[in-house]
């Protein structure tokens, strides 16, 4: 568990993605970007056999940028730092202060990407991945990022009760402003319950609480 501060200044652990997980969804990315590269160079030599051979190197050419730095790029900007291999795995990618991604983010992170993970076989994000203390490739370092587990242990210990009279209440919330990082800090925090100290617990829900009704209404 890494200790991490909120914009509202609220301590939360977030679970740090082991590297076993992380190459997992790497490999599924790669799969995805490979048979998008195929599928396209196969579309273009059945659509233009017969073209220039430079239009079909420059088409060539977009069709490999397209797969290789496009898909994590636009997965991780509409997706807050989701591609279809975290998806699969649970993990998601996500700033160091534990906000979500913007498209810089995602544009680093693809760009150095090309080079630690294809150019390199992956030699190089597995050689940074076991040297840095969080676990963090190139790509994470120079973006400022950190890639977390979003899906927690189950722990035994049941959904927590609705408090009598706050049913209506619950109902008629709007939740719309609630940042995606508060909403992550919260959902884990309550998964956590009963691991943590009872004075810790309480300490921590307060805060959490506090930044959180700041951005709900009524």
């Amino acid at each position: 568990m890494k200790e991490l501060v909120t914009g509202e200044a609220v301590v939360v652990d977030l679970a740090e993605a082991r590297l076993a997980s992380r190459a997992v969804a790497l490999a599924l990315d790669a799969l995805v970007q490979a048979a998008a590269l195929l599928g396209a160079v196969f579309g273009i030599s059945a659509l233009l056999g017969r073209a220039d051979d430079q239009l079909l190197g420059a088409l060539g050419l977009l069709a490999v940028v397209g797969a290789l730095l496009g898909y994590p790029v636009t997965m991780e900007t509409l997706t807050r730092g989701r591609t279809l291999g975290k998806m699969a795995l649970g993990l998601r990618a996500v700033r160091d202060d534990g906000g979500p991604l913007r498209l810089r983010h995602a544009l680093v992170r693809g760009l150095v990407g090309i080079v630690e993970l294809w150019a390199t076989a992956g030699g190089v994000a597995l050689i940074a991945s076991l040297v840095s203390r969080r676990g963090k490739r190139l790509g994470d370092v120079f973006a400022g990022t950190l890639v977390v587990r979003e899906r927690t242990p189950d722990t035994g210990a049941g959904p927590i009760p609705m408090p009598p009279g706050c049913a209506g209440w619950a109902a008629g919330l709007q939740l719309t402003g609630l940042p995606d990082h508060l909403a992550l800090s919260a959902r884990q925090l309550l998964a956590r319950r009963g691991q943590l100290r009872l004075q810790a617990w309480e300490a921590t829900t307060r805060q959490l609480a506090t930044a959180v009704a700041a951005q709900v209404s009524p």
